[in-house]
């Protein structure tokens, strides 16, 4: 007996490049007009806002919206309905102020998050043109471990994970790329495990390949109920939608299994996927060169270590 459940898709982000176009720029005004009483107004939308320019945005847009009137941040815009942030990629609609403030909630954190200044003893794995890989661990320092739990929330919001914490924080092992322009522009965490179970493949559809891609994304997916012996789990692997296909993701793999344990280097069998969003599942596949790979459930208690069908 199985069952199936849907993933949720993966959110787009998006640093800000600074050759954009001026029409991918309007969204970023939103957060430059609004700040009054000295509070420090971001001029690019690369800035956070303060904490009480923030708070009088949100409870403006909110007050809008109990009030039934479609207003809107005086951004500049020249067309309306969804819009897609150039810096923080949340796709939102212009004219709706919840949206609107749950965007400014999102932004600001974005763009916290992706700062790095960097710290005196970081721990580099790799290093490249475009940038390098850390290491964060659970006993370093408080403000690497306070910049990674940042880093996690926004990942986390931007994946649609609900805000959890993982198994065993003592043994996580936290991998970040810091571009060559001191941002973060990938994450993966690890944790040791025990066991995963095997995605259960089933045969495409005839027809093109977008038309695969698509219908890969979109179905739900099962996997065996039989466990198989695993050591570690990534609970979470994201690279910022500008530095995508770039081979980022692929790099920190490499660079866990490198690392994970001291001496020894992890074979693909070794690793599972914890509930994995629709992209997660095509990077895996072309990882792993099979759609069925590990995976593992690592919220505690919202499923079962046991699963009694086949749902991940």
């Amino acid at each position: 007996m199985k069952q199936c459940e849907e993933k949720p898709a993966v959110t787009d982000v998006e640093l800000s490049p600074d050759n954009k176009p001026e029409t991918a720029k309007t969204a970023e005004k939103t957060l430059g007009k609004h700040c009054q009483d000295g509070a420090a107004a971001p001029q690019d939308g690369c800035t956070p806002l303060s904490d009480a320019c923030l708070q009088r945005e949100v409870k403006k847009l909110k007050e809008a919206d109990k009030d039934g009137t479609q207003t809107i941040i005086d951004a500049g815009q020249k067309h309306f309905g969804a819009v897609a942030c150039s810096v923080c990629g949340m796709l939102y609609s212009a004219a709706n102020p919840e949206d609107e403030s749950q965007h400014l909630l999102f932004h600001n954190q974005f763009i916290s998050a992706v700062k790095y200044v960097g710290w005196k003893k970081e721990r580099i794995l790799a290093e490249y043109l475009d940038g390098k890989i850390i290491l964060v661990l659970p006993d370093d320092p408080k403000y690497a471990i306070k910049k990674v739990e940042e880093i996690r929330e926004m990942v986390d919001n931007d994946l649609g994970f609900q805000q959890v914490e993982t198994k065993c924080p003592s043994q996580t092992k936290t991998f970040l790329f810091i571009s060559s322009d001191k941002k973060v522009s990938g994450c993966l965490i690890a944790e040791h495990i025990q066991e995963g179970y095997r995605v259960i493949e089933e045969p495409l559809p005839e027809g093109s390949e977008g038309e695969k891609v698509m219908f890969e994304r979109q179905r739900a997916w099962c996997c065996s109920t039989t466990p198989e012996p695993a050591i570690c789990g990534i609970s979470r692997v994201w690279v910022v939608n500008t530095m995508r296909r770039q081979g980022i993701a692929t790099r920190m793999l490499e660079c866990l299994r490198n690392n994970f344990i001291y001496g020894s280097y992890l074979s693909k069998d070794e690793i599972a996927f914890s509930d994995p969003t629709p992209d997660g599942k095509l990077f895996a596949t072309h990882y792993f060169g099979t759609s069925q790979f590990l995976v593992y459930n690592f919220v505690s208690g919202t499923r079962s270590s046991q699963p009694k069908t086949g749902a991940v």
